[in-house]
């Protein structure tokens, strides 16, 4: 199981690499998406069936999202590619907290933006790709 965020940023390289040899990542983050991690925490297995884990990336040629395995916390399949000219502006609602973030991100084919939630250890990352998917950040 993957716990070192080092090691994690590694094994989804390497999931980007073997799909696309030729894109290289620039950030990635954890994020869990669904509705309140402490209120879904609260309420046990029932709660965890309500989120889906994720890795979201963005790379020189777009933003990846890939479903993480809830049991060894590696990169998973693709479930999103955006192209980089199609992903600003996705991003809305950010809500910096001291241990879990949010934002909102539209996913295609979504009827309305996902909560997607992130953890204090992910946080500089997470300003970073903020930054990038809102455009105010160059690469």
């Amino acid at each position: 199981m993957a716990i070192k965020k080092a090691t994690i940023q590694q094994q989804v390289a390497e999931a980007i690499a073997r799909v696309n040899p030729a894109d290289r990542p620039i950030v990635t983050i954890q994020a869990v998406a669904g509705p309140s991690v402490w209120l879904m925490s609260m309420l046990g297995l029932i709660g965890q069936a309500f989120l889906t884990y994720y890795f979201i990336t963005v790379t020189e040629q777009a933003v990846v999202v890939h479903k993480a395995s809830r049991m060894s916390n590696r990169p998973q399949e693709i479930a999103f590619a955006i192209p980089a000219n199609q992903a600003l502006g996705l991003v809305s609602g950010i809500d910096r907290n001291t241990v879990w973030s949010s934002f909102r991100f539209q996913l295609p084919g979504q009827q309305g933006p996902t909560r997607m939630n992130v953890h204090r250890i992910w946080r500089a990352e997470m300003d970073q790709l903020l930054g990038m998917l809102a455009g105010q950040l160059t690469r």
